[in-house]
């Protein structure tokens, strides 16, 4: 289910800082992650291109989830874990569970979600939990 367990020291120099990634609402972020919203009876895709060196802020969502790596090499770190995963790699996130995600290669990234949300400007409003893990 994981890959090695993270042995390497990791620079954080290029990393953006939780401050620097987030804008006042949960999901918009500061640079263009490319997204593309896909929607089909009930299942939503959200598809992220995370550039090397770039760090998704820790959250949680209310429902269990698939995530795909599609492409790149990263750093999943979760409430109990952290893990290395590299393309190709579906991984289970589950919820309630705060995770962030550090793209140590050019990385494309889908989170595989439930709902019945289609509009993509409220979809992170249904599927992220509003209140952030303190010292994220």
């Amino acid at each position: 289910m994981t890959t090695d367990l993270i042995i390497e020291e990791q620079s954080s120099t290029n990393i953006m800082s939780v401050s620097e990634q987030f804008k006042e609402n949960v999901g918009k972020f500061e640079i263009d992650l490319a997204t593309i919203h896909h929607f089909s009876s009930g299942v939503y895709a959200k598809q992220m291109t995370l550039p090397a060196g770039y760090k998704a802020l820790s959250h949680a969502h209310i429902f269990d989830h698939l995530s795909l790596l599609a492409k790149g090499k990263v750093i999943v770190t979760t409430d109990t874990s952290i893990n290395i995963y590299t393309a190709p790699f579906c991984i289970t996130i589950e919820k309630n569970m705060h995770h962030s995600i550090e793209a140590l290669e050019d990385t494309v990234w889908f989170c595989i979600h439930a709902t019945d949300e289609t509009d993509p400007d409220k979809v992170d409003e249904v599927l992220i939990q509003q209140t952030m893990k303190e010292g994220a």
